[in-house]
């Protein structure tokens, strides 16, 4: 079995080959990067494991089985851009959620599209894993190429379900996590074990602030609600407090932009010390990681999102089954979005494909959120694809996080001055 990962010189990579080598039947990996600089580092730190690096898509791609697609269009650079630009206007700068977020979808649609075409002409038969971010826009563009066999994997939602089930203190693969929305803008509305549900007996009882959505968001709210939302939605429940909270220091991408250039210019000047040097970016940038207060003891920890891609790839190539979260097309599965709208739920993966399951019906406020972002997202893609600054700024006035049309131009003539990919919009 032969695994393409696009985006293979990205700081993540090491994970990905750590548990893809866990599995033990993918023979070959090809690493594709457009960087040769960091192809060079992340080889230095795998040791060339079992693994081809390629500056040539084409040949990375030719017979591939499955393909990762891991692209940060404009680099950690763009990201902070894309933060920052969006504080200066007054509104939230966050990689995917918001401003930011239609900032990184307009300049990857273009780009992860291109890739679609490729993969479809040289891999027609291969699975495609997208993890690029925004996951559920880019996984959208991409399957209007390739249609089903393009899933997009996030790790949120798990590390939920794990957190929950540690709090209940049920082995989590006894459990039935009813969860629904698009991707980082979803909840968790039940969790059945053996039949019954437990969450409603969680939320009236006295132990969610042990785990970080109940310190994130307040056990009050969640009671309200009567669910647990994925930890993105902060940025919709909180997002005053959210700008002031990014407008006092450096932005999360600030942060990892400068870690992860230390780290690539560190390892091409010692490559010896290479797995060392990522050893101890990763652990610092993990640390760093959660929104929330520093976590209660046993608490598990979240991530893993390397273990659900082997998970799925398994399933997939006929070797048992599984029943992630997954970003596919919707069919049904959350009733008032559109069929062919990505959508973010839990899946049957086996050797027949993916196939999603519908669960309760969300309730309608949560359902007319996850409306307007999808909204906004398609009115991206589109704006993306065809090259149009209006469509880009109805994209913008549409988010519920920006809805203002003067502010959604000042934010589309600010990316566009500083991105050279989105130098077209006309």
């Amino acid at each position: 079995m032969r695994l393409t990962i696009i985006g293979g010189g990205g700081f993540r990579t090491p994970l990905i080959h750590r548990a893809v080598a866990g599995w033990g039947a993918v023979r070959e990996i090809a690493l594709y990067d457009s960087d040769p600089r960091r192809l060079a580092a992340i080889g230095a730190v795998l040791g060339n494991q079992n693994v081809v690096p390629h500056t040539d898509l084409d040949a990375a791609l030719a017979g591939a089985d499955f393909v990762f697609c891991a692209v940060r269009v404009g680099g950690t650079r763009g990201r902070v851009l894309d933060e920052r630009i969006a504080l200066d206007c007054g509104v939230l700068g966050q990689e995917t959620t918001g401003a930011g977020g239609l900032a990184y979808g307009l300049r990857g649609v273009p780009v992860l599209t291109a890739l679609a075409r490729r993969i479809a002409e040289l891999a027609p038969a291969a699975w495609v894993v997208n993890f690029t971010n925004p996951v559920g826009m880019i996984t959208e563009a991409m399957a209007a190429v390739l249609g089903d066999r393009v899933i997009g994997i996030c790790d949120s939602p798990a590390g939920l379900f794990r957190r929950v089930a540690w709090l209940l203190g049920v082995p989590e693969e006894l459990a039935w996590f009813d969860y629904a929305g698009l991707n980082h803008l979803g909840w968790l509305r039940a969790v059945r074990v053996a039949g019954a549900d437990r969450l409603p007996g969680l939320l009236a009882g006295d132990r969610l602030g042990a785990i970080e959505e109940g310190r994130l968001f307040g056990v009050p709210l969640l009671r309200e609600l009567g669910m647990i939302p994925n930890e993105y939605l902060q940025y919709y429940y909180a997002t005053a407090g959210a700008i002031e909270k990014a407008r006092r220091g450096p932005t999360r991408g600030a942060f990892l932009h400068e870690r992860q250039e230390a780290f690539y210019r560190a390892a091409l000047a010692e490559p010896s010390a290479a797995a060392r040097l990522w050893a101890d970016t990763l652990a610092e940038r993990e640390a760093t990681y959660s929104p929330a207060p520093a976590p209660a003891s046993g608490e598990p920890a979240g991530g893993g999102y390397e273990a659900m891609a082997v998970a799925v790839m398994r399933a997939l190539a006929g070797d048992g089954a599984a029943t992630p979260v997954l970003n596919v097309r919707n069919r049904g599965a959350v009733p008032g979005l559109p069929a062919d709208a990505i959508v973010e739920v839990p899946c049957l993966v086996d050797t027949n494909g993916v196939h999603p399951i519908a669960g309760d019906p969300l309730p309608e406020a949560q359902l007319a959120l996850a409306r307007a972002v999808k909204t906004a997202e398609r009115t991206t893609i589109t704006a993306a694809l065809t090259g149009s600054r209006a469509l880009a700024e109805e994209a913008f006035v549409a988010h519920p996080l920006v809805g203002d049309r003067s502010v959604a131009r000042r934010l589309v003539a600010g990316y566009r001055a500083a991105h050279v990919e989105l130098r077209a919009l006309r």
